[in-house]
Order: C-alpha cells, then sequence, then structure tokens
C-alpha cells in the first residue's frame, strides 16, 4: 500500500474510533480528535511494513489492508479509552 492509503486508512480508523467511543471528554477535543488519527496512520504504517517483512502477506494482498484497518481501530479504541 502507499503512503495515502496509510493516510487515510488510519486516519479514518482512529478519528472514528475517538468520535463513536462513548464517554465523556476532557480537554481540547479536536487535539485529541488529530492524535487519534495519527495514531492510526502510524500504526496501519508499522503494520503493513512489519506483515510484510515477517512475511504474513505481500504488498496488495486483503490480508495487508484487514490488518492495517484492525490495528488502526484497536490503538484507536485504546488511546480513546485512555483519553477520556
Amino acid at each position: 500500500m502507499g503512503f495515502l492509503a496509510f493516510l487515510v486508512i488510519g486516519g479514518i480508523s482512529g478519528a472514528s474510533a475517538w468520535i463513536f467511543y462513548p464517554g465523556q471528554s476532557r480537554g481540547p477535543k479536536l487535539v485529541k480528535l488529530l492524535l487519534a488519527a495519527f495514531l492510526g496512520f502510524i500504526t496501519a504504517f508499522i503494520t503493513s511494513y512489519l506483515g510484510q517483512y515477517l512475511g504474513f502477506f505481500q504488498s496488495g494482498q486483503m490480508l495487508e489492508w484487514m490488518s492495517a484497518i484492525f490495528t488502526a481501530c484497536l490503538v484507536g479504541c485504546i488511546f480513546t479509552s485512555l483519553a477520556k
């Protein structure tokens, strides 16, 4: 996957975890939303390259997309649960 795909997948996954996670939000909302999106982007990027390095999948396979989305959502939910 390319850089733009990591940005879109990770950003949307992280931001959606922040938006749809229940709970009272404390502090500046926009900064934490952008941080959740950035963490999702970094997680999708690392998952893709780590999976390729370890030989679980090749670039562009469906497993790469699914693992990037799953881990970005997981990290976004963990960050959101700790931040809210």
